[in-house]
């Protein structure tokens, strides 16, 4: 059992993102997983670059992307990989940049458009388990308002088509700073968000660690 765990954000070192898939791949290390965690923003790549070789009809192969650059080796591990837990914190409404682009190559060469859109269907070569995990300042209010749900339920939907399974972990109204003092943010108060970090923040972790290893044990539905 092989495990590939996608960090799209730019903190690589010890912070919401990368932790809670740290202990998703801990979870599933224990469970006897092997587990492999890539950070997105030590590549340069781009984004789909709308060749369309992927939807060409003479073409080679099913699901493989035509770009070429430090993406594709990851795109071609991830093929043959048992699971798949894609981590992001959510930057003025959506993934990060560098998440977005991925999913573009990743899902958009696997997409087979068939005969009806209600029925989209996967070039993927096989089933796997898969996760999406959002970190946001937002909270469940601000989740609300500004509409951040539809886009993990349209995420969710996207993954679920290609590979047949997705769980989604959200870890809200996080930590963004060691030091409020320094910059504009009087919109939140530190010491709540102090707070929850401490009390709440774990218990994530904790969710994340049993999440991997539900994908270990294919438990995934």
């Amino acid at each position: 059992m092989k495990i590939m765990a996608i960090n799209g954000s730019p903190r690589k070192k010890k912070w919401n993102t990368v932790t809670l898939l740290e202990s998703a791949l801990e979870g599933a290390s224990s469970a006897g997983a092997e587990t492999e965690i890539i950070h997105l923003y030590d590549l340069q790549f781009s984004g789909c670059l709308s060749c369309f070789s992927c939807k060409r009809l003479d073409r080679k192969e099913n699901g493989v992307c035509a770009v070429r650059d430090a993406l594709t080796p990851v795109l071609e591990r991830i093929r043959k990989a048992d699971a798949l837990i894609i981590g992001t914190p959510v930057y003025c409404g959506a993934e990060t940049a560098s998440t977005r682009a991925f999913l573009e190559r990743l899902l958009y060469s696997n997409l087979n458009y068939g005969k009806n859109f209600k029925a989209l269907a996967s070039h993927f070569p096989r089933r796997i388990n898969t996760a999406m995990i959002y970190t946001m300042n937002a909270t469940d209010e601000m989740i609300t308002y500004f509409g951040f749900d539809r886009l993990f339920a349209t995420m969710k939907m996207f993954m679920e088509v290609i590979f047949g399974t997705c769980e989604l972990l959200l870890s809200k109204d996080t930590l963004q700073f060691n030091n409020y003092d320094e910059y504009e943010v009087a919109l939140f108060d530190k010491v709540k968000k102090a707070k929850r970090h401490a009390e709440v923040f774990p218990e994530e972790c904790k969710h994340a660690f049993e999440l991997g290893i539900r994908m270990a044990r294919g438990d995934i539905s």
